[in-house]
């Protein structure tokens, strides 16, 4: 295998001497997943240690009533947090992975990934800065999905996605995005379609009055 798919983590690669860098290119894979596969579901066991050089998978929470609510997504020179914590705890993963593009990933096996924690310091420092990021983000999604009006946070999304042109998204995409149901979605769409803010068509959101999105959004600061 190539060993260029280090340069994609610095960091990694920074902390690593030579025989551990031969050590990762000998036992390492790369495996190309799909767009709309599960990479990993809830209860199912965590066997490598991903690091993604190409795409995205989307990491998300789907409760009993079918409410989603989607936590972070690993792009290309990310790591995923929720496998570092399964085969760091050796548990079963609590939550899915579906990928949403054509995606590339280099595949540390279990075993290989728990020899690297025990014998190589720069994988170790490596694998807990991903760690300590992810969780950073994670609480932030969290506290707003808990603290922050639904209709702050579906102006801000807005803003972000519909700067470029339509979001071509359902209302339960982006309830899954922002965690909340679907039909909290559709009300406030419809009062930001009657207040001017947005336009609305099938499977379409066009913004239509930024600074009216953004007043929305500084009346909770």
């Amino acid at each position: 295998m190539s060993s260029q798919w280090l340069s994609r983590f610095p960091d990694l690669d920074a902390g690593l001497g030579d025989d551990d860098r031969r050590r990762l290119e000998r036992e390492a894979r790369i495996v190309t997943l799909p767009p709309g596969m599960r990479a990993f579901e809830p209860g199912s066991p965590c066997s490598a240690y991903l690091l993604v050089l190409d795409g995205a998978v989307r990491v998300q929470m789907i409760a009993d009533t079918g409410r989603e609510i989607v936590l972070y997504r690993v792009k290309s020179g990310e790591t995923c947090v929720l496998t570092t914590a399964c085969l760091l705890g050796e548990e079963p993963y609590a939550a899915e992975g579906i990928v949403e593009a054509d995606t590339q990933a280099v595949a540390i096996p279990f075993g290989s990934f728990r020899a690297y924690m025990n014998e190589i310091p720069g994988f170790r420092a490596f694998v807990f800065q991903g760690l300590g990021r992810r969780l950073t983000d994670i609480l932030a999604t969290m506290e707003s999905a808990v603290f922050h009006r639904v209709d702050a946070r579906l102006a801000r999304f807005i803003l972000d996605k519909g700067r470029l042109g339509p979001i071509a998204a359902t209302h339960q995409e982006i309830a899954g995005e922002i965690g909340t149901a679907r039909e909290v979605i559709s009300r406030h769409l419809k009062a930001f379609e009657r207040s001017g803010l947005v336009s609305l068509a099938r499977g379409e959101i066009r913004l239509e009055d930024a600074a009216g999105l953004r007043r929305i959004c500084e009346r909770e600061a």
